[in-house]
């Protein structure tokens, strides 16, 4: 089932990683999962390091967006990414698909998460472990550049959109 994200509420996010208004972006989509949220992608060579390879720094960038998403969808709390550690098994190549599947564990007052990432035939090719630190909208309004409306928006939209069940609009 595709689930959207929180953030759509704003009519102009530019989030890198999932945002359809980033043109430089990678306009990432999420999925339930039974482990918890997915997002399938095929990068191009707009993305490339070697030729034909995907840059390593991304397959840290899709973890940490679908293990972030996956925390405000789940938990109904945004949080910032305290650390991470990449595992690469193989490279991505250029213009096959993968998926990236997240779970969240629990913890104590910090969420921990995890990603695989999968080629077409379920063999995985990096893995992710990360620590997230929650916060409120509210106390990092300065830092985001959110205005009183937005928070109120962004703070409603998080408490209505949830894995468990449809998103309302």
């Amino acid at each position: 089932m595709s689930v959207r994200v929180p953030w759509s509420v704003l009519p102009d996010y530019r989030c890198f990683g999932c945002s359809p208004h980033n043109d430089r972006g990678l306009r990432l989509t999420f999925d339930t999962h039974p482990d918890g949220l997915c997002a399938r992608f095929t990068l191009d060579r707009g993305f490339e390091s070697y030729p034909g390879v995907v840059h390593g720094g991304l397959v840290g960038v899709i973890c940490d967006e679908t293990i972030g998403n996956l925390i405000v969808l789940a938990r109904r709390r945004p949080a910032f990414t305290v650390s991470m550690r990449t595992r690469f098994v193989t490279p991505l190549l250029v213009g096959r698909e993968y998926r990236c599947v997240a779970s969240l564990r629990d913890g104590d007052e910090l969420f921990h998460g995890s990603a695989d990432i999968l080629d077409a035939d379920g063999t995985v090719c990096a893995t992710v472990t990360a620590v997230y630190q929650p916060f409120a909208l509210d106390d990092v309004r300065h830092q985001l550049t959110l205005g009183d409306d937005e928070v109120a928006l962004l703070d409603s939209a998080i408490a209505r959109h949830s894995i468990d069940r449809s998103p309302t609009p």
